[in-house]
C-alpha cells in the first residue's frame, strides 16, 4: 500500500487520520510541526501528503509548495475547516489533487484517498 504523510496542527486530527488509513493498509507518518514534515519528505519516499491548511507557523499551502519543490511527483490532499473557493483554486494551482472538509468523513476520506492514489499509475 502507500505511504502516506499527514501534517496537522492538531494531534487528535492525524491520530483519526492514522487511524483510519492503517485499517486501509497504509502506512501512515504523522506531523504536528512543519519543518519535521518536511524534512522527513526530503529523506522518505511519500506517496502522499495530507495537509491542513491552517497550521502553526507555516500555511498548508507554503508547506505543499515546498513538499512539491522536494519531491515535484507528490501527490497531496489539502484538509481545512474553513473551505473557500479562493483557497480550493490556490490548493489546485499549487498540485493539490484533492480537497476535504473537516470535520472528516470516513468513508469520504477513504475514497478520496484511494482515488488519489490511483491517478496516474
Amino acid at each position: 500500500m502507500a505511504s502516506i504523510l499527514v501534517l496537522d496542527d492538531e494531534r487528535d486530527a492525524v491520530v483519526l487520520i492514522r487511524k483510519i488509513l492503517q485499517r486501509k493498509g497504509h502506512e501512515v507518518h504523522v506531523f504536528t510541526e512543519e519543518e519535521e514534515a518536511i524534512a522527513f519528505t526530503a529523506s522518505n519516499p511519500v506517496d502522499l501528503a495530507i495537509l491542513d491548511i491552517k497550521l502553526k507557523k507555516m500555511s498548508g499551502m507554503e508547506v505543499l509548495e515546498e513538499l512539491k519543490r522536494i519531491k515535484p511527483s507528490l501527490r497531496a490532499m489539502m484538509l481545512t475547516g474553513y473551505p473557500t473557493l479562493e483557497t480550493a483554486r490556490e490548493a489546485v494551482k499549487l498540485g493539490a489533487n484533492e480537497y476535504c472538509v473537516k470535520p472528516i468523513e470516513i468513508d469520504e476520506l477513504e475514497e478520496k484517498v484511494a482515488s488519489v492514489l490511483v491517478k496516474d499509475d
